[in-house]
């Protein structure tokens, strides 16, 4: 299983790193290795990668999240990022709009139920389960990838 997906991962790294302007390979790297993520990690990592904004310091990208009410109401900074409050940060930084209940609500269990739907979020997945760095780069490539297919089709 790992080695098939070794050239996912690798097609990702280097897929992503074209569009995340800073980024090197060395941190693409890191993020990969890593099995927990802290709020500080994923808000910085995802606002670039949505171009919500590029930030001089992860503390300033985690305030921003946190002040636009992208993150659930509990998150700290140093706190170990879970997969609900994640799916949030993405389908608001990634501008997504999602059915009536998320709409209404914008929380992270409606955000959740509809990356599952969308596909972003695929197989054995809690809510609340801890991010890793391999999990946040497939929903990230996958997001980038749906835009992309949307932006194709709207253009024919």
């Amino acid at each position: 299983m790992k080695h098939r997906m070794l050239p996912v991962l690798l097609f990702l790294v280097f897929t992503l790193s074209a569009p995340l302007f800073g980024q090197t390979a060395a941190r693409l790297e890191a993020l990969l290795d890593k099995t927990e993520l802290t709020w500080l990690e994923v808000t910085a990592f995802v606002l670039e990668a949505s171009e919500a904004g590029a930030y001089s310091n992860a503390e300033e990208a985690f305030n921003f999240a946190a002040g636009n009410k992208w993150l659930p109401k509990d998150a700290e900074a140093s706190g170990t990022a879970r997969l609900n409050g994640v799916a949030l940060l993405l389908m608001q930084s990634f501008g997504l709009k999602g059915g009536m209940f998320y709409s209404m609500a914008k929380s992270p269990h409606h955000a959740y139920r509809e990356l599952v739907f969308k596909k972003v979020i695929r197989g054995a997945a809690d809510p609340h389960m801890i991010v890793s760095g391999r999990d946040l780069l497939l929903m990230i490539g996958r997001l980038l990838a749906m835009k992309e297919n949307a932006a194709e089709g709207a253009a024919q």
